[in-house]
């Protein structure tokens, strides 16, 4: 197999990478060859001429014109010269696959498919975590993984690289506590609380994506078909796989749950702004036990007492 860039190698060295065996293929391997960055390539010969006993994967993140496609009997005779990339594509009888939007279990795949085409070693954690702060947007995908890949310069990316580097990793760290929340598991709910805090986010910025994310639980519980999601997103302006994804965990909580989550935070928001908790911190801690379940840390009854005199 033969990797190549339609940005830096000329035509004539994809057009050897089809008709040379590689020193270590087997006899009997059909030769591979794949060309990044395809939407580049100009001499559309290439892709006609290509050996058949060779495979020609031409890959591009960006959207390429569509071809002539297929027409009735009365169409016009097509040209002799194909004068696109999908229109020689199609004449030389190959298939175009589009793919704009992937399905949940796809995204973390795709993600270390798009690492390891360019080089770039990434951890699970840091491929988890890319994959809940921007689901599946391919092309976003791609841009963030060389992003995270020239950040790293040769070493692993890692979930701290994401969490620094990409918009809507605090999402994803928020994600996790609420699932820790909903399957009470304080021990973890707090690590994820604590971890948050200390890269520095705000306790308000946690609590808003807190209270988003069991909005996102309260539609997902609703959700029945893939219609109902693409529905739901459109109207509290999320994503489908992002209320996909919170489905499996909103099946095991009722809506009096969530009702009750929204008083716990609602409550946390009014004890911090009235002063009414020692810290903030200490306030959001307190409201994550509430909501894993802990007897004692109800925020609801700091509110009928006075708050603080402040000197």
């Amino acid at each position: 197999m033969a990797r190549l860039d339609a940005r830096s190698d000329p035509a004539s060295a994809i057009a050897l990478a089809g008709q040379s065996q590689g020193l270590f293929d087997a006899v009997d391997e059909r030769r591979v060859v794949i060309v990044e960055h395809a939407e580049a390539l100009r001499e559309m010969d290439v892709v006609l001429g290509f050996p058949r006993e060779a495979a020609l994967v031409l890959v591009s993140v960006e959207r390429l014109a569509a071809g002539r496609g297929r027409r009735g009997a009365r169409a016009r005779p097509a040209p002799a010269q194909p004068t696109s990339l999908v229109d020689a594509v199609d004449t030389a009888g190959g298939a175009v696959e589009r793919i704009e939007r992937l399905f949940p279990v796809e995204v973390g795949p795709w993600i270390e498919a798009r690492a390891r085409l360019h080089g770039i070693a990434m951890g699970p954690d840091a491929v988890a975590m890319l994959a809940s702060a921007i689901g599946p947007d391919t092309e976003r995908i791609e841009q963030e993984v060389r992003k995270l890949g020239a950040f790293a310069a040769g070493r692993a990316v890692s979930g701290a690289d994401v969490q620094a580097l990409v918009s809507g990793a605090i999402e994803a760290d928020v994600f996790e506590l609420t699932q820790a929340v909903v399957r009470r598991d304080a021990r973890t709910a707090i690590a994820t609380c604590e971890r948050l805090l200390a890269d520095g986010n705000a306790v308000q910025q946690i609590l808003a994506l807190l209270l988003w994310q069991f909005r996102v639980l309260l539609f997902a519980s609703a959700m029945k078909t893939n219609a109902d999601a693409e529905r739901m997103a459109k109207a509290i302006r999320s994503t489908p796989g992002a209320i996909a994804r919170a489905t499996a965990f909103a099946r095991r909580i009722t809506r009096v749950d969530i009702l009750r989550a929204y008083e716990a935070i609602y409550a946390t928001d009014q004890v911090i702004k009235t002063g009414r908790a020692e810290s903030d911190g200490a306030a959001l801690m307190l409201c994550v036990l509430d909501l894993c379940g802990v007897a004692g840390a109800d925020l609801r009854d700091m509110l009928l007492v006075e708050p603080p005199r402040r000197l």
